[in-house]
């Protein structure tokens, strides 16, 4: 390492003598841009570590015809001149590695030799983003030394120390770009370069759009773009995003992989028109302005390979755009009549003239800018309103059971500001099935004022209209208005209204399934799980406290054998001493759940106190028929396999559901009307952030469980199962390190979330204490005479209390200190004395005090003192609802107006709660019903509404018998 300072300083002044060839070759090397983008500052910028990075346009390589001894020296000076400027890694006070900008006085004399730089010759073509990109490098950038070196421009050797040949490779540091130890609130500005630049800030359109500020999606987008997720961002990066929630995160990674979508098909289509000779300056200004696939869909459609062409297209090919511009800028010297070709169509008669140069215009105006600006500002000033009719051809061939169901959508009309979202989600299915038809509906007045501001302000002639030419501009501004701009109007709202309807209605969901996967698991209890059947019979199975299974039988209860099958239920649950019943809510739940209520009322399973549940099973036959279920229980009949996964979806709901597929579990709004991509998206996210905030113990999870984890997937989950069962138990979290396809960036995403039982590591490394001991024995009379002996990682891997806990390994350093400071040990974590110990310290100095001290951040002290006080084996399900035990049941025909009953929240929509309250129908609570005051205190909501699982109070306002419809009010959440 020593003597390449050395070589690389001979090595320049061997150049020196060699200038004028240097000279000269690298001026010959401007004149071509294949040669010349050898050379581009940003290709070396992108190279180096950076706070924050970018994605800058990636440079063609193409062979240049240097020689290669010429090329080989001047790389090396680039090499030696990148190395002063790249930034410095510094330790902090906290022991962590922290990223410095290089110092104004380091780099002055450098900006100096640089602004002297010879003029090279433009480029023939430029990208505009490219264009932009230079810009920014040279204004905002430290600027690189990595720019050809010009005459005697010869770097002066520094000291060997000033290299940084020791730095860790880009990709081992790319996890310290935001220290936990001293977190800036902004990692580099809101400007965030992207790959295809655009004539609007992404940073901003993201803000306006979300309602986030701007320094958090600046934040958001370099997060995202450093690989890192969601339930790492939400618990270990909350300064970085001002504490926004996972679901407000999600929101914003769709609506930037929309907007990049928009850039990336804009740039497409600009290449394309570029190739094709289409792209003029007006329409490259038009498409980069284009923020949403409608707008550049509007913009595009007249280009696209196979069009027709549109009116004005075949005006121009006739040539009359120069007659169209000249009507607008030169009036007076306008004579449409020379025009007039009697062999040519389209040009044989004065009015065909000028309905060409109208159609020209109307193209004009309906793709300007301010005017589509203008006109979309007066309709958000206006009513607009959307209609929905029952089609005629529905309504004589239609199914009438179809067509009732629309009945309330037959003659409908609302604001679209006002409609809701289920109401857009309906219209749109009554379409699709040709049942309705659907209008938005633009007052007259909007298209009088727009007719009247194009033509007397924003399009108003230079010189004095003739009135026949006046009468052109009008009748080209109504056809503008009539042919293109409120089309384009109605397919915006249309699509505008959808995609918010069909993005709530995911969110919905994604609601629904996090508060049905965090339901609270009923640990300690054996469990009978009952699949109900009429003519196949009801399978059971009962499954011990640890899910292990210890019996399966099919029973028949409803083919008038009901009292000999009575007796072998009775056996069974003496047997095993199992007192609870879980059955599910499928085909024949009621009359299960009859039989099994008349046996617990008439006290037949004495001494035992038996209660039943109901909870869903759906999706449970098709995980029965799955591979997973195959290879679980692979001598177990598919139909047996429900029931045990219906029981062990009460005893661990987490562990059990999500080997199904989240949309297969049916706690949606029209799930199989939104976009599947954004629907399975949403849900995976949501299921990997439940598993993650819950914690798994690495050392008995299955690997469905594990693959959920953030930052592993199903080859990582089955490379740490087959590490564990190679290498025995995990003993700590730097284990992890030694799996296969596990890298920094996986290990830094997923090593929060995973736990360690201490008591069951502490109990396998004192029966390997002796093995180990006489394995070190054995290791050091083996390594005498040796220079080196690498130790052997048994001996060397220890346990960590901290690894129970949800502290991140990045923040052991900061919870040694605290614990310190407070005068505790590990081994108190957990107790009661820990908890008196941090509560003293905080009300003496405060939590903001104390994160100073600590020089930390008060989320990261908060996550520390948290993860030292919660008990061992905590788990944040135990403030969730548990499933509604029961012992009786309630008939549909029993209910009436006024009746009080519990009940338990099976699915929640934007118009309702709908709850079963062990009818065999759900009732709705209307979202009307549902108040601030009425909801519990206790419990931290993210909404006003409530979710699947929870227990409430209702009293029956409305039975309606024919429809099978309840209605309730709700009187308390309990």
């Amino acid at each position: 390492m020593s003597s390449l300072p050395r070589r690389v300083k001979s090595e320049a002044k061997a150049l020196t003598s060699e200038d004028d060839e240097l000279h000269s070759l690298l001026n010959s090397s401007s004149e071509s841009e294949e040669e010349e983008e050898e050379w581009e500052p940003k290709s070396k910028i992108a190279k180096r570590p950076r706070l924050p990075k970018k994605n800058e346009a990636k440079t063609k390589k193409v062979a240049s015809p240097w020689s290669a001894v010429a090329m080989k020296k001047v790389k090396k000076i680039a090499v030696k001149e990148e190395m002063d400027v790249s930034l410095i890694i510094a330790p902090a006070e906290d022991g962590r590695m922290q990223l410095q900008k290089p110092k104004e006085e380091d780099t002055g004399t450098k900006r100096k030799t640089l602004n002297q730089k010879p003029e090279v010759p433009k480029k023939m073509e430029i990208n505009s983003f490219q264009a932009k990109n230079v810009k920014s490098l040279e204004s905002d950038e430290k600027p690189s030394t990595s720019i050809p070196l010009v005459g005697n421009q010869v770097k002066h050797e520094k000291s060997e120390e000033d290299f940084a040949f020791d730095e860790p490779p880009f990709k081992k540091i790319k996890s310290t770009t935001c220290p936990e130890g001293k977190p800036v609130k902004n990692l580099g500005g809101n400007k965030v370069k992207e790959e295809f630049e655009m004539n609007w800030d992404i940073v901003q359109a993201l803000s306006e759009i979300t309602n986030v500020e701007p320094w958090v999606c600046a934040n958001l987008i370099r997060l995202f773009q450093e690989e890192n997720t969601i339930p790492f961002i939400a618990r270990y990066r909350k300064e970085l995003i001002n504490n926004l929630e996972a679901d407000a995160m999600r929101e914003v990674q769709q609506t930037l992989e929309e907007l990049r979508t928009v850039a990336k098909k804009t740039h497409t289509m600009i290449q394309k028109l570029k190739k094709e000779g289409k792209l003029s300056g007006c329409l490259l200004t038009a498409l980069l302005n284009c923020r949403t696939l409608e707008e550049l869909d509007h913009v595009s459609a007249p280009y696209k390979t196979g069009s027709k062409g549109t009116k004005a297209q075949r005006a121009k090919q006739l040539g009359l755009e120069p007659a169209a511009l000249s009507l607008l800028q030169n009036p007076m010297e306008l004579n449409l009549f020379s025009y007039i070709r009697p062999d040519t169509k389209g040009l044989s008669t004065i009015r065909e003239v000028e309905a060409g140069v109208q159609h020209i215009l109307a193209d004009i105006f309906a793709k300007d800018k301010d005017t589509l600006d203008f006109i979309r500002k007066l309709c958000q000033q206006r009513y607009i309103c959307i209609q929905s009719a029952l089609a005629k051809v529905s309504s004589k061939s239609g199914n009438e059971k179809d067509i009732d169901k629309f009945q309330l959508y037959h003659e409908f009309s609302c604001n679209i500001k006002n409609i809701q979202h289920h109401q857009i989600l309906a219209i749109n299915r009554g379409e699709n099935l040709k049942i309705l038809t659907v209008k938005v509906n633009i007052p007259d007045g909007v298209k009088n004022e727009f007719c009247w501001w194009c033509v007397n302000e924003r399009w108003r002639p230079k010189q004095f209209l003739k009135p026949e030419l006046m009468r052109i501009l009008q009748n080209s501004v109504e056809d503008a208005y009539k042919r293109l701009i409120y089309p384009l109007l109605c397919r915006e709202f249309r699509s505008k209204l959808t995609s918010d309807a069909e993005k709530e209605s995911v969110m919905m969901f994604g609601r629904n399934l996090r508060q049905l996967l965090l339901t609270s698991p009923v640990r300690g209890r054996t469990l009978m799980g009952v699949d109900p059947g009429y003519k196949h019979g009801c399978k059971l199975a009962i499954i011990s406290p640890t899910s292990q299974i210890l019996h399966t039988d099919v029973i028949y209860l409803h083919s008038g054998q009901g009292f000999r099958e009575a007796e072998k239920i009775k056996r069974l649950l003496l047997c095993y001493n199992c007192s609870t019943v879980v059955i599910g809510n499928g085909t024949a739940c009621r009359e299960t759940e009859a039989y099994f209520a008349d046996l617990i009322m008439k006290k037949y399973f004495a001494p035992l106190d038996v209660v039943y549940c109901i909870v869903s099973e759906a999706g449970a036959s098709i995980y029965s028929v799955s591979p997973e279920a195959s290879k679980e229980m692979p001598d177990l009949d598919p139909n047996l396999r429900s029931a045990v996964s219906i029981a062990r979806r009460v005893q661990d709901p987490l562990a059990e559901l999500v080997k199904i597929e989240p949309k297969h579990i049916g706690v949606g709004m029209y799930q199989h009307d939104v976009s599947q991509t954004l629907l399975k998206a949403t849900l995976d996210s949501v299921v990997e952030e439940c598993v993650s905030f819950v914690g798994v113990d690495i050392n008995i999870c299955s690997e469905i469980l594990l693959r959920h984890i953030a930052g592993l997937n199903a080859n990582r989950a089955k490379n740490i199962i087959e590490w564990r069962e190679k290498n025995g138990p995990f003993i700590n979290r730097e284990q992890l390190k030694e799996v296969k396809g596990l890298g920094p960036k996986s290990f830094q995403q997923c090593a929060g979330f995973i736990r360690f039982n201490q008591e069951y590591i502490k109990t396998f490394c004192s029966n390997k204490k002796t093995d180990l001991g006489s394995h070190a024995l054995l290791t050091k009379a083996g390594a005498q005479g040796k220079k080196k002996s690498k130790p052997t990682p048994c001996a060397s891997q220890q346990p960590n209390p901290l690894d129970q806990t949800c502290i991140h390994p990045e923040s052991y350093n900061i919870a040694m200190r605290f614990l310190s400071f407070i005068g505790g040990n590990t081994n108190d974590i957990g107790k009661s004395d820990m908890q008196q110990k941090v509560n003293a310290v905080i009300q003496k100095e405060g939590l903001e005090g104390t994160a100073k001290r600590l020089n930390t951040t008060v989320h990261t002290l908060q996550l520390i003192i948290d993860g030292l006080t919660q008990p061992e084996g905590f788990d944040i399900r135990t403030d969730f609802d548990k499933p509604d035990f029961k012992r009786s049941i309630v008939c549909f025909e029993d209910l009436s107006v006024g009746t009080v009953l519990t009940g338990k929240v099976e699915n929640a929509t934007p118009f309702g709660v709908f709850v079963d309250i062990g009818v065999g129908k759900a009732g709705l609570i209307p979202v009307r019903n549902i108040t601030e005051a009425k909801l519990s205190k206790v419990k931290k909501r993210r909404s006003l509404g409530l979710g699947p699982g929870e227990r409430v109070e209702v009293k029956v306002l409305n039975v309606d018998i024919p429809r099978l419809r309840i209605t309730l009010d709700l009187i308390r959440v309990l």
